[in-house]
């Protein structure tokens, strides 16, 4: 197996907000591969070329770039910060060598990085931190490197350590070979001699560093329980190993705006990151064997098709080689919205492979048999929140499902459902800008314009009381009429319990094959009750009637059925009942108060709550809560919680509507409908 040994694929990820779009210009631009660096604000970056992206100034989905540093070749994935578009994220996660957690110097803000740093942990993915903005806060470097290991289940080892903050941050001092080095706008640094103030802080630094590493190398705990000296050889070797191994997260420091700490941070990212073949043996993929490949991200591109971003675990890979009948049609190095053409790649890289037709987001190309059970599988989150839509123009309502096809290959977390008993399609996804993106996509790539409202609680209706219920329906026309007399009982069932319908005839009094036609009566006009709403737990029984051996016939019998519940349903003490869902909160436990107020505002019932397992520091609550409520739920909570609370939930059972709400409920229902 031929392998790129001098690259590394990396992904930038962290919170919204922290630079990482910046970082990966600076990146760029430092190693030379721009000639002049663009701005967020300007919408001229490389990272963020969508449309929907530079009109939001954040990233709404990954943007690979490759380029050259320092002698390797780099993939480096700029993905969004955003929680709406985790799955985005996490499906590049699963085909990267590592990660760039990229963190802002807020000590408030580092509850903010807790979940990405846990789904690293759960899935062994090697990460390093880079605080990013050190030229905008004025906490101490110490105080960071606590609110990091405050949030981070590995130890967080200091890289560096910062000299000066805020306005006067100067540079910093690299703990491996105890050097200094002074900070250059747009310039590398330059070494400086190490401060006198700041040679205790480093040497403590660096001792915390060396006690966090010896954790896991007998030799380097031996000579410092010895107090012998320890090179920068071993340092490195241990760095590199612990981040390799998942058990240390080094941590360096900088100002992407500036390019201060960028240099650094590409140095230790080819000295101290696994390389592919490293990552391949983790993953427990074979060196030799047929191409494989996993795809980590599907675009449309205009005029040029589907294109599959895929990590090549074992190559070679040339353009038109097959995959399960399936041809690469184009191999390509895709550096934001450019993409260049090549012939063949080698393992370890990660290429976009033309019009895969039929391939999805995570799917597996190639190998031997079994061998993608290896491979990390994202499937795509519980959806969170809905909009209810309908084009503008009816004449594209046939476009819009051959547009959300092609969408949800995009971002297999948008589902699109036609919800049967209102009749909406429901577009479903992580958040309200999650669906606005899409919106926006569809719009502009597909010419679709649609108008969204929020969908409609599927409420039911049941009754309290049973009663006797008459319907005769009898019309006399030219040539045969119609006829049929029916008597029922209506009785209520308990909750769940579902639609029965009982025969209870005797003496012919309705001829049996007119029975069936009775039942299919009960169940086609129960479907909208005297409150407007599916009638559920309902026994009818049907126990005399009346026929006429010329005019009788099943559609009377069906009229006659509906007469007779429209008559009976409203003396049965009708009640409307509406889902209740069950549903699991997890948020940090200095929001826990919060979050329990808020389920009790929206008429949930709490019903306890404990410490999350494996996540230190949050708790999670479990709570009824009506459906009706739910819609915003997300939103509301991720307000409240700095963006990091979430939820899941199931559809548990029905219950009743409180009676202050049901006429207006019910009146809604009418004017719908009118």
């Amino acid at each position: 197996m031929s392998t790129e040994r001098s690259a590394r694929n990396l992904a930038l990820v962290g919170p919204n907000g922290a630079g990482k779009t910046t970082l990966l210009e600076s990146m760029l631009f430092v190693s030379g591969a721009l000639p002049r660096k663009g701005r967020v604000a300007d919408g001229s970056t490389v990272g963020d070329h969508a449309p929907e992206a530079r009109a939001r100034q954040m990233s709404t989905e990954p943007t690979p770039a490759t380029f050259n540093a320092n002698g390797a070749r780099l993939t480096v994935i700029d993905c969004p910060g955003s929680v709406e578009f985790i799955h985005d994220t996490r499906a590049v996660l699963a085909g990267v060598d590592a990660a760039v957690v990229v963190v802002e110097p807020v000590l408030e803000r580092m509850v903010a990085v807790a979940p990405l740093l846990h789904f690293l942990d759960e899935i062994h993915l090697p990460h390093l931190i880079f605080v990013n903005k050190m030229d905008r806060s004025e906490v101490r470097w110490r105080d960071l490197l606590a609110g990091l290991r405050s949030v981070s289940q590995r130890p967080v080892v200091p890289h560096l350590y910062a000299i000066g903050r805020g306005e006067d941050l100067a540079g910093y001092i690299d703990l491996v070979d105890e050097t200094a080095w002074h900070f250059n706008t747009g310039a590398a640094a330059d070494e400086m001699p190490m401060p006198e103030e700041y040679r205790d802080r480093e040497a403590q630094a660096r001792q915390e560093m060396l006690e966090a590493l010896a954790d896991f190398d007998d030799e380097l705990l031996e000579q410092i329980l010895e107090d012998k000296p320890v090179d920068p050889a071993t340092v490195l070797r241990d760095l590199a190993q612990g981040l390799s191994a998942d058990r240390v997260v080094p941590v360096l420091l900088g100002v992407a705006e500036r390019d201060m700490g960028v240099r650094r941070l590409l140095r230790a990212i080819i000295e101290e990151a696994p390389a592919p073949e490293t990552s391949a043996e983790r993953l427990g993929i074979a060196p030799e064997g047929p191409p494989l490949a996993q795809v980590l991200k599907t675009y449309h591109v205009p005029h040029a098709g589907k294109l599959s971003l895929a990590r090549v675990w074992r190559g070679p890979l040339k353009d038109g080689a097959q995959f399960g009948g399936v041809r690469v049609s184009g191999l390509f190095e895709v550096t934001g919205a450019k993409s260049e053409t090549i012939a063949e790649t080698q393992s370890g890289t990660i290429v976009g492979l033309g019009r895969m037709e039929g391939v999805q987001t995570g799917d597996v190309l190639g190998g031997s048999e079994g061998e993608s059970r290896h491979l990390l599988s994202m499937a795509p989150p519980q959806p969170m929140y809905a909009f209810a839509l309908h084009a503008k123009d009816r004449n594209d309502e046939v476009k819009l499902s051959a547009a959300f096809q092609k969408l949800s290959e995009e971002d297999p977390a948008i589902r699109m459902d036609l919800d049967p008993e209102t009749r909406e399609t429901i577009l479903w996804g992580q958040g309200e800008m999650h669906l606005r993106v899409a919106l926006d996509r569809l719009r502009q790539k597909y010419r679709l314009d649609l108008e969204t409202h929020s969908p409609r609680t599927p409420y039911r209706e049941t009754i309290r009381a049973g009663t006797q219920a008459h319907g005769r329906h009898k019309k006399q026309t030219g040539g045969h009429g119609q006829f049929a007399d029916v008597k029922i009982e209506i009785q209520p069932r308990e909750r769940g319990g579902g639609f029965n319908f009982a025969n209870k005839i005797v003496g012919g009094a309705v001829p049996k094959q007119f029975i069936p036609a009775v039942e299919d009566g009960a169940r086609e006009w129960l479907a909208r009750g005297p409150l407007g709403f599916p009638v559920v737990d309902v026994e009818v029984t049907l126990h005399d009637g009346q026929f006429h051996s010329v005019d009788s016939s099943e559609l009377a019998f069906k009229l006659a059925t509906g007469l007779a519940l429209k008559e009976g349903l409203p003396h049965c003490q009708p009640v409307l009942l509406e889902p209740i869902l069950a549903i699991s909160i997890s948020v940090p436990s200095d929001y826990t108060s919060k979050a329990l107020a808020l389920i009790s505002s929206r008429r949930g019932q709490v019903l306890g709550y404990e410490a999350k397992a494996d996540w230190p520091g949050w708790d999670e609550i479990t709570a009824n809560m009506p459906q009706a409520e739910s819609h915003d739920l997300v939103l509301q909570l991720r307000s409240m919680t700095q963006g990091v609370g979430f939820f899941t939930w199931i559809v548990d059972h029905l219950d009743e509507v409180p009676e202050r709400l049901t006429r207006d409920i019910a009146a809604q229902a009418s004017a719908a409908t009118a």
